[in-house]
């Protein structure tokens, strides 16, 4: 169980680097431009995503994501004393992550996001994000489970351009990138219902996986 605990703190910490450091180098490099410091971090999230679940899910089954544990819960797959450590571990590793990228890149290390992200277009792209997510992650499990790292990676990097909220698609990277007034943040005011919506969104996952997955 602790190999599991430090494979989901460090997969969930070195998601949030990529995640929030790659916003910040593209919107320094990009010289204004949204697009293109838009496209360096779904790039690189998708990527990042690809080599940390091809090393981890091994150990923990890399979940780096409450709303994936939480599915797990619901599918029998997890059990929930073991789902409640996954989920702590989860959100500490990205706030850190949060953290030491803020250090790497020379900024105020305990900062709050001041990025509006609200309203209905925003929490539909929530709740279609991470439906779309856990989709693929148990649509992978039953058919195809060593391609998860690519199929997590590219529908990631397709989402964060076909969402109007770049698909956050979690629970603990919404709480850390509140945690950071840059590129990839979210103001933590309107994190609360991010974090509903996406946990709408696995539940309708789980049970429209139920169905069409089954193996019976």
């Amino acid at each position: 169980m602790n190999r599991k605990l430090i494979a989901e703190f460090l997969g969930t910490m070195f998601l949030l680097i990529g995640v929030v450091g790659s916003g910040i180098m593209g919107d320094k490099l990009s010289d204004g431009n949204v697009a293109v410091a838009l496209l360096a971090n779904s790039i690189t999230t998708g990527a990042i995503l690809y080599v940390l679940i091809t090393l981890l899910a091994p150990i923990s089954g890399a979940h780096f994501n409450p709303a994936v544990t939480l599915a797990m819960v619901l599918r029998k797959d997890c059990a929930l004393p073991f789902a409640a450590a996954f989920i702590a571990v989860q959100i500490a590793g990205g706030v850190i992550g949060v953290w030491l990228t803020h250090l790497m890149f020379d900024l105020t290390v305990f900062q709050t996001s001041t990025t509006t992200r609200s309203g209905n277009a925003q929490w539909v792209s929530e709740v279609i994000a991470t439906f779309g997510l856990l989709l693929v992650i148990m649509g992978g499990i039953r058919f195809k489970p060593d391609a998860i790292p690519a199929l997590v990676g590219l529908y990631i990097t397709g989402a964060y351009w076909f969402t109007a909220s770049t698909s956050f698609a979690n629970p603990a990277v919404t709480i850390a990138r509140s945690l950071s007034n840059t590129f990839a943040g979210i103001n933590p005011g309107d994190a609360l219902m991010f974090i509903v919506m996406q946990i709408i969104g696995a539940g309708l996952a789980v049970g429209v996986a139920s169905f069409l997955f089954s193996k019976d």
